[in-house]
């Protein structure tokens, strides 16, 4: 059995933390110890731990003035470094960039393996000109990097030696059976993400707006909350489709919105590996996807389970929405085929492919 660390911002509603939270419990429930390592309070926490893994926070405070600041910084260092010594794990992997780049620093010279894990395309976005500064000095450090397309490894060849670069993509958690009676209700086009330009939702209002589908009963349903909601609000309203367009926000299940959803639609501008797009199929939605840089086009395959369109194209977006509106057959067809990531990127192939790179840093168990 290991002693495993996992590393995050926080377990707030997110696809990473999502991700972190399913790996946990898979590797508490066979046994292992599991602990999960964050820097923002457990009563922010939106995913729920299964009872064996141990809660680790960072009391990560503001400092008091910007004369304070390298004091302070250094001093987190420091509270990071004793935590995670003082847990002492077999491995410790860490999740999202400027996460990455705390525990490398603090960790230096200590004798733990650290996997650090890239949760969306680095290629476009932007962390600052310190930080990426920070995770090109410190990466070469790790003893893996992680990516989830192939695509982004001609960025991490760059930037860690080709052989500790390792493409694992992420999983399909366990989900209820699709119930196609659900989907009988008011026609749904669902999305889900976190509202901020990254994610696109100002492409599909716009699209939505084109379609008419409001006029034939449709309504737009996006889950999430971030900084863009009062813009895409205001803008809904101003294309006149405010009524039928539903913000409901972060939600604790989004599966229960997908299985009434009739089309789900990702627009995003670029991903990393999407979670909302696996789990939408995996509910068996006909679903519609932006061929935007790393992870839609690694799911779906065009025409066979699903739909991908170019990115920030409305005129396109609004076609393919028109076409599976109009066309009960095809949504059945590509729902029925989507449903085939379930096996494809089940959590038990995947967390297989994690074992073996821990396995691959460890030295043998004690």
């Amino acid at each position: 059995m290991r002693r495993i660390l996992l590393a995050v911002s926080s377990l707030s509603a997110g696809g990473a933390e999502r991700v972190i939270s399913e790996m946990a419990n898979w590797w508490a429930a066979l046994g292992h110890e599991v602990a999960v390592l964050t820097m923002e309070s457990a009563r922010l926490d939106h995913y729920r731990l299964h009872p064996r893994v141990k809660r680790m926070t960072i009391d990560w405070q503001l400092p008091r003035t910007r004369l304070h600041i390298p004091l302070q910084y250094v001093k987190h260092q420091f509270m990071l470094r004793n935590a995670v010594l003082g847990y002492m794990p077999d491995v410790l992997i860490s999740f999202i960039d400027k996460t990455n780049v705390r525990m490398l620093f603090a960790l230096s010279g200590a004798p733990i393996p650290l996997i650090v894990s890239e949760r969306i395309d680095p290629r476009y976005h932007y962390i600052g000109c310190s930080w990426d500064l920070a995770r090109r000095l410190l990466y070469p450090f790790s003893d893996a990097l992680v990516v989830q397309t192939k695509s982004v490894t001609a960025w991490a060849n760059r930037v860690v030696p080709r052989s500790r670069v390792k493409v694992i993509p992420n999983f399909v958690r366990a989900m209820p059976e699709p119930n196609e009676a659900a989907r009988e209700a008011t026609p749904l086009i669902v999305s889900v993400g976190r509202l901020d330009r990254q994610k696109g939702h100002d492409v599909l209002i716009h699209a939505f707006a084109r379609s008419g589908a409001s006029q034939k009963g449709w309504q737009l349903v996006i889950l999430g909350e971030g900084p863009e909601r009062s813009s895409l609000e205001e803008l809904a309203s101003r294309l006149g489709i405010g009524h039928a367009v539903l913000m409901p926000g972060v939600v604790r299940e989004p599966a229960d919105w997908l299985h009434k959803a009739k089309i789900f639609v990702l627009p995003s501008r670029y991903e990393g590996f999407p979670n909302a797009l696996l789990e939408a199929m995996a509910c068996g939605c006909a679903v519609i996807a932006a061929d935007c840089p790393s992870g839609p086009a690694d799911i779906v395959r065009d025409n066979e389970n699903g739909l991908l369109v170019p990115r920030e194209d409305v005129l396109a977006l609004s076609a393919a929405m028109g076409r599976l509106m109009e066309d009960e057959a095809l949504r059945a067809r590509l729902g029925q085929q989507a449903l085939a990531v379930r096996s494809h990127f089940s959590q038990a192939n995947i967390m297989a492919q994690w074992e073996n790179l821990i396995e691959s840093v460890c030295l043998p168990p004690k």
